[in-house]
């Protein structure tokens, strides 16, 4: 059997023209668990069908989050040890315990008392560019929603909440010629530490405030929280910051300019949802989170001897799970590579699947996605892009950076 043409997944110049189906698509058919050599590494098992990335992405005592983080690449001890203090690289029973200091901020219940001023956040998007006809979807559309909503959460004032979304492109976008020429031309984690370290300094300075003046706001949840009975340190509120901030805003950022890509893409899609927004929206916002996930994989380490897909993988081994490519996995999707709003069942695993790290904020999300997609969708029916769009060079982040766009002048819906 010939091989045909792969792409390189540790190579980011791939990831910069499109997501490598083609790829993803060989090895889920022909080696799901499949051996990843690694230039200047020791190498990782690919996850690609859906059965290896749920059963492994279930089972945090094999596969850990802890034991090297959920960064493909091995990092060095101390930036190891810091990485440990974020939540996202925590394994149960500690993951348990820090996950219970924020999660009121994201249940369903404090999310449906948002909706009302998420709507209200959705609609001042618009109007701040509707006049215009023209806009960038990302910077003027996509990404604010989720920048001003986790702002409010967070109890960052709303006029420093595009210092929250530099500091997230320098960080995440840090092997990007664009974020790189931000942070002085630097590259990789050398390069996203000057933005690390302005950010941990802002929220120093927050959570020194939110001590002496609390208020009903998730950083002063966290500053005045307990941890088996300590306080938590000035690194690990710092840290827990990093996290709100970043993920509370790239990925739903990223979901709603891939969604929106999809659309553009899809007419005859995007003519049956706005035939009934309201009634459609919620099965057209699984689709798009199926279709747009955006983060392409998170890895794992393993803590003891384990077979998985009919592979070996010894203790020690890092193994990345590809929740993209589960995502168009034909022995769960009927027709995989069809955008289909419809689509039902659609157990998609873009939240990270069910697990101890099920994503925290996916309420959030979904909530943000309805209100700024109905108040487009209603408001700026045809709108086009005119221009391709610009991918971010990550093979981590499934990201968009620009998308030009062009629809026909409205008017405000608010004032002042």
């Amino acid at each position: 059997m010939t091989e045909p043409q792969l792409a390189d997944l540790n190579d980011l110049d791939v990831f910069v023209d499109g997501v490598p189906h083609d790829t993803f698509t060989y090895w889920r058919e022909h080696d799901p668990v499949h051996w990843t050599d690694e230039p200047g590494g020791r190498g990782y098992w690919s996850l690609f069908d859906y059965e290896s990335v749920t059963t492994a992405n279930r089972d945090a005592a094999t596969f850990s989050s802890e034991e090297g983080g959920t960064l493909i690449r091995d990092l060095e001890p101390e930036a190891l040890e810091m990485n440990r203090m974020i939540m996202l690289n925590m394994d149960p029973p500690k993951h348990t315990r820090y996950r219970l200091l924020v999660s009121k901020g994201f249940s369903p219940k404090h999310i449906r008392e948002l909706e009302r001023a998420i709507d209200d956040q959705a609609t001042k998007i618009v109007d701040n560019v509707i006049e215009q006809g023209t806009a960038d979807f990302v910077t003027d559309l996509a990404a604010e929603l989720p920048l001003q909503v986790i702002a409010d959460i967070m109890g960052v004032p709303q006029e420093d909440r595009h210092k929250l979304f530099d500091w997230s492109n320098r960080m995440i976008g840090s092997e990007d010629p664009e974020y790189m020429e931000q942070n002085g031309g630097d590259a990789g984690f050398q390069g996203a530490e000057s933005a690390q370290m302005e950010l941990f300094a802002y929220a120093s300075a927050l959570a020194q405030d939110r001590l002496a003046n609390p208020r009903d706001d998730v950083i002063s949840a966290i500053v005045h929280a307990e941890i088996d009975g300590d306080r938590l340190t000035e690194m690990e509120v710092n840290v827990f910051f990093l996290l709100l901030a970043v993920a509370g805003n790239e990925t739903t950022r990223n979901l709603t300019a891939h969604g929106m890509q999809a659309l553009f893409e899809h007419p005859d899609q995007r003519a049956w949802l706005m035939e009934d927004i309201d009634g459609r929206l919620n099965s057209a916002i699984e689709e798009m989170l199926r279709w747009g996930v955006p983060v392409l994989n998170f890895r794992r380490t393993v803590m003891k001897d384990v077979v998985l897909g009919g592979k070996e993988i010894p203790a020690g081994d890092k193994v990345a799970l590809w929740y993209m490519s589960a995502n168009r996995d034909a022995k769960v999707f009927a027709d995989p590579f069809k955008f289909d709003l419809a689509r039902t069942p659609n157990d998609h695993v873009t939240f990270g699947g069910r697990g101890p790290h099920f994503c925290l904020g996916a309420n959030l999300a979904r909530a943000e996605l309805r209100a700024i997609f109905r108040e487009i969708l209603t408001r700026m029916p045809d709108m086009q892009p005119t221009a391709p769009p610009q991918r971010l060079r990550s093979n981590f982040i499934n990201g968009i950076k620009h998308q030009p766009v062009e629809f026909s002048p409205g008017r405000r819906v608010l004032r002042g």
